[in-house]
């Protein structure tokens, strides 16, 4: 028997699928179903978008002025804080995350209904000094109306937050429709919106498939803008079906981000860095560091540390905080990066750690994979192109800066990239030359909710966090307004 079966939350109520039907949900550790997940239907969709709606044009939140918006996100921060382990809990059952990371993440989540709680009444237009005579002329910002907000499982709590507080502080109301690998711990934070005085339609979870629930939230005329994050493919996808209605998008995709290795880096620094970046969260993560560009003096050095320092890594619970890797998120996860592994050896990469399956104690029955770093690989090969989201890494050589630099950019993806010199000019001449919206200097996967994320090329549309993308839930008016005494008739001038 599954331990809980959870509802959906639509118009501040909780409510059953209007199918009637659940679905599992997995525990990567074991294997086994712990919870069930309603099963959504166009016509749940079409309830959540039409509360959505009905709180976006009436009732108390288009009432309450900017400071009170600012007020609710920042009752709901408190109780984020109040709560956060707990959800933690939740969320590394559900997706595998280490109880190490993900409560310091939950700690650092508030901040971001704080941030935009502080925002929300210092958004302001401006008097335009046009030329036309007898005229006063100002701008103003209004909110959009409906946004949908598509999560992934790898920290949907955390990624929906980046969507739902400057959502929120800019007026707008919310359908929320999570992974159908990972909702548990956003219908749990539901619970903190309900306790918050959120008032009720202003946010609203489906779960369940694509097909069923996701597309049908795309293009329902009453959503004005949809913001997703997830793959590439999806997020195509998603473009695709918002475009036909002219919906304003988001997209925060894939990422193929690549660490560079310079002859002058601090070695134990960048092997941490490096560490961080493709096997903290078992490479599941947008900005995963997954190709590792190494200068040919310090190659053989640096893979000799990186495997001394990951020797012995404790694999297993996730809940136990001594645990160092924990399982992949999901099944179909785990079965797609283990069909890398051999893609990339047929392919002549060497699995110099790691490369298959843990067969650990205490791991044999959830989604484990081994660290695996590949040398011998070519910039042509799957494993240097496609996105695994997983902990495998692909080392690379290069000779000069602008091997490195033309090796980094050789990449339909453009999410983050990391430097790792002791050298400051080289450090700015190199960030400046990479074709990425993050470039990490001497340091890895730091997050702000101050500083904007975001990528180049396939790796997305749009920003999220930091004080600007607020305008981005929002829409900008232009008011004109005459100050002469009498208007001539124009056929008689």
């Amino acid at each position: 028997m599954t331990d809980i079966k959870y509802q959906l939350f639509i118009d501040g109520q909780w409510t059953d699928p209007s199918g009637g039907e659940w679905f599992d949900t997995e525990e990567p550790y074991t294997g086994r179903r712990w919870a069930q997940i309603p099963r959504c239907t166009e016509h749940d969709v079409d309830r959540a978008v039409g509360a959505a709606h009905r709180a976006f044009t009436e009732g108390e939140w288009p009432a309450m002025s900017a400071t009170q918006r600012g007020h609710v996100l920042r009752r709901l921060g408190d109780l984020l804080r109040e709560h956060g382990e707990a959800l933690a809990r939740v969320e590394a059952r559900d997706n595998g995350t280490r109880i190490s990371e993900a409560v310091p993440q939950f700690r650092y989540l508030p901040e971001w209904l704080y941030y935009y709680g502080g925002l929300a009444d210092k958004i302001e237009g401006a008097v335009i000094p046009n030329d036309v005579p007898e005229i006063f002329n100002y701008t103003c910002y209004e909110p959009l109306g409906v946004v949908a907000a598509i999560t992934p499982w790898n920290s949907p709590v955390m990624l929906l937050l980046w969507k739902l507080a400057p959502a929120l502080a800019a007026g707008n109301t919310l359908v929320v429709k999570p992974s159908e690998h990972a909702s548990a711990s956003t219908l749990e934070f539901m619970k903190l919106v309900e306790a918050a005085g959120v008032p009720p339609g202003v946010v609203n979870v489906v779960t369940g498939f694509a097909a069923e629930a996701g597309a049908p939230l795309v293009v329902h005329p009453l959503v004005a803008k949809v913001t997703f994050t997830g793959s590439e493919p999806g997020g195509r996808a998603v473009n695709r079906a918002a475009a036909g209605e002219l919906k304003r998008v988001t997209l925060e995709l894939g990422g193929k981000s690549p660490q560079l290795v310079f002859a002058d880096a601090d070695l134990d620094n960048a092997v941490n860095g490096v560490i961080s970046g493709i096997f903290l969260s078992n490479g599941q993560t947008c900005v995963a560091g997954s190709r590792l560009l190494l200068h040919e003096a310090v190659h053989d050095a640096f893979l000799e540390k990186l495997g001394a320092a990951l020797a012995g890594l404790k694999m297993g619970d996730p809940g136990d905080a001594a645990t160092q890797l924990g399982p992949i998120a999901n099944r179909p996860q785990f079965e797609k990066i283990i069909a890398y592994l051999d893609i990339a050896r047929e392919e002549g990469a060497r699995a110099l750690i790691g490369g298959a399956r843990s067969m650990r104690p205490g791991t044999a029955d959830g989604y484990f994979v081994e660290p695996t770093v590949f040398s011998g690989v070519t910039p042509a090969m799957r494993i240097t192109r496609e996105e695994i989201f997983g902990p495998v890494l692909a080392a690379l050589r290069f000779a000069t800066d602008e091997e490195a630099v033309a090796l980094a950019n050789d990449s339909p993806y453009g999410l983050a990239a990391g430097v790792w010199t002791q050298n400051l000019r080289r450090a700015h001449r190199v960030a400046q030359r990479l074709q990425a919206g993050t470039v990490y200097v001497n340091t890895y996967r730091a997050v702000s909710v101050t500083s904007p994320a975001g990528g180049y090329k396939c790796s997305g549309i749009g920003r999220e966090n930091g004080a600007e993308m607020i305008k981005d839930y929002l829409q900008t008016k232009s008011v004109w307004v005459s100050t002469a005494e009498k208007i001539p008739n124009p056929l008689t001038v």
